[in-house]
């Protein structure tokens, strides 16, 4: 191999194709996307190599839009909010936000397409969906997890915009769409746990896209990238509006409110 090809093959990529006076995308010319193709359909020309269908788009689009904001209670929102106080602008304020989609908050997605096709794998092997179930939630508990990734919300007692969300999963199943083989697992698994604990732990927003990413056949990784995608337009509204709203090292607290202190009682300085 000659060092000029080594070269260009060190960055190899089948997403984007450049020359003087041309741009193209998985083959597509940009001149000839734009205008013709909207933004939620270049989000998966991009991750997924072709163009989606008309109702794949539109059911990728629900997904997208139901995760935008949360309001300032949201950690990500939040910080952002306060990073817009310290004098960065709203590139700093929306990647410190973004930061912070980790695990705990922002992973429930791709933790729930990675349950939901656990157990879908299980079933698909001739096991029982709720024995499939079971047997995953075991693993799911021995590892040390104690909340189930999708299921119950810390605000809404039932959160407004999974079962919107589900109508219309049932609705490009009818279409032909998608097969609704990962949203009559999770419904199963929400059946499951409150016929076990006794209570219900209703499905959330994050457990509802986890179904669309799933039928639309996304990596679970991907799942978490496009909540990324899609909390960042709350991220950028609130950084934006805080930018309006003025205010200097603005706090997780007004400042004339102050924390918690259950350190030492006071005490002289003395060397030993």
């Amino acid at each position: 191999m000659s060092q000029s090809q080594k070269a260009e093959d060190w960055w190899r990529t089948e997403i984007i194709e450049m020359s003087p006076g041309s741009i193209r995308f998985r083959g597509y010319a940009i001149e000839e996307l734009t205008g013709n193709v909207g933004f939620v359909e270049m989000i998966w020309l991009m991750l997924r190599g072709e163009l989606p269908t008309s109702g794949q788009a539109a059911l990728l689009e629900a997904a997208l839009v139901s995760g935008v904001d949360h309001g300032p209670q949201a950690p990500s929102i939040a910080i952002a909010r306060m990073a817009m106080t310290c004098g960065v602008g709203l590139n700093n304020a929306v990647a410190s936000a973004v930061n912070v989609l980790g695990d705990v908050h922002g992973g429930a997605g791709e933790q729930a397409v990675e349950f939901y096709a656990a157990v879908r794998a299980k079933a698909d092997d001739g096991l029982a969906l709720d024995a499939a179930i079971k047997q995953t939630l075991d693993v799911f508990i021995a590892a040390g997890n104690k909340f189930v990734p999708g299921f119950g919300h810390r605000f809404h007692p039932i959160d407004p915009r999974a079962p919107r969300l589900l109508e219309l999963v049932d609705a490009a199943v009818a279409d032909g769409i998608v097969s609704g083989a990962f949203a009559k697992v999770a419904r199963s698994i929400e059946t499951y746990l409150f016929e076990t604990k006794g209570k219900r732990i209703p499905m959330n927003i994050d457990g509802a896209t986890a179904v669309i990413y799933a039928e639309l056949g996304f990596a679970p990784p991907l799942a978490r990238g496009l909540f990324c995608l899609s909390r960042s337009v709350g991220i950028l509204a609130h950084a934006w509006e805080q930018s309006r709203q003025g205010g200097r090292n603005k706090g997780p607290l007004p400042k004339e409110m102050i924390w918690t202190f259950d350190g030492p009682d006071a005490r002289p300085f003395s060397r030993q």
